[in-house]
């Protein structure tokens, strides 16, 4: 009995020495964050004092402040160094066979298949395959997992939107996306990316599906999408117009009706519309 229970504390100790591996490997891989170069022996050394109840470095207030500090530094470094990365790639590969313009230095896509099929309009709600990845070929988004997504043109990024007006059913493009016509300092991705798209276009449009209904919260992220404060910022980039005045007062009413409302369906509702 007793054997057993030494060697139940016996594994019991071997897989806290694993968790607290595992929970050190969690903090070392944060360190390297984009912008933020920590120094190892002296967050080991704040482990170790914090660990035997040693006065700290600084007050939490001003751990904080400085933390702020490091972080908006980090967000600064980075997004300058995404720019610029932007500017060479896009220097370098616009002049490549095939690649067509369709904004100076902003935007640009190679047909990697024709389509013959119905046009996709610069208002229309596409429905497409797609996959997304940075400069460095990390894949940021993709619908291999979910299928094809209708994605409202009115609703999405100025370069995604530009890129894929006038596409034809069966379509496939290779687009090149400038930060300035991406998400540029907003969004969910790092700051200041480029953006390298393949799309598809399975369906022109299916704006007339999307009206009738959808489950999707509308600041669910999607690397195609804008959501909340990004719609004001990013709207007016680009050719089209996001949001009219009148649609952006339509759609203040529309979610003055939604609060009130609360729980009601929305497909009773014409005035609302399912967004991406």
């Amino acid at each position: 009995m007793g054997a057993n229970l030494k060697d139940a504390a016996k594994d019991a100790a071997l897989d806290m020495k694993k968790v607290s591996e595992a929970f050190g490997h969690f903090i070392g891989r944060h360190l390297k964050s984009p912008g933020m170069d920590f120094d190892l022996d002296g967050v080991i050394k704040g482990i170790r004092d914090g660990s035997d109840g040693k006065v700290a470095p600084m007050s939490d207030k001003e751990y904080e402040k400085m933390m702020l500090m490091v972080q908006k530094n980090a967000i600064e470094k980075t997004s300058s160094e995404n720019l610029k990365a932007a500017n060479e790639y896009i220097q370098k590969n616009s002049k490549n066979s095939g690649m067509i313009e369709v904004q100076p230095g902003k935007l640009y896509y190679q047909v990697v298949k024709e389509g013959n099929g119905e046009v996709v309009g610069t208002h229309a709600t596409p429905q497409i395959t797609y996959s997304g990845q940075f400069i460095d070929g990390t894949v940021f988004g993709s619908s291999d997992e979910t299928g094809p997504v209708s994605i409202p043109l009115d609703q999405t990024i100025p370069g995604f939107s530009l890129g894929i007006a006038g596409m034809k059913e069966g379509e496939k493009r290779r687009l090149i996306i400038h930060p300035e016509l991406g998400y540029g300092m907003t969004g969910h991705l790092p700051p200041n990316s480029l953006l390298i798209f393949e799309i598809e276009v399975v369906k022109a449009n299916t704006a007339e599906i999307s009206d009738s209904g959808s489950d999707e919260d509308e600041d669910d992220f999607s690397p195609l999408a804008l959501a909340g404060d990004d719609k004001d910022k990013m709207r007016d980039k680009g050719s089209n117009n996001y949001f009219d005045e009148d649609d952006e007062d339509d759609d203040e009413d529309d979610n003055d009706d939604e609060d009130d409302d609360n729980d009601e369906d929305d497909n009773d509702d014409d005035d609302l519309k399912s967004k991406y």
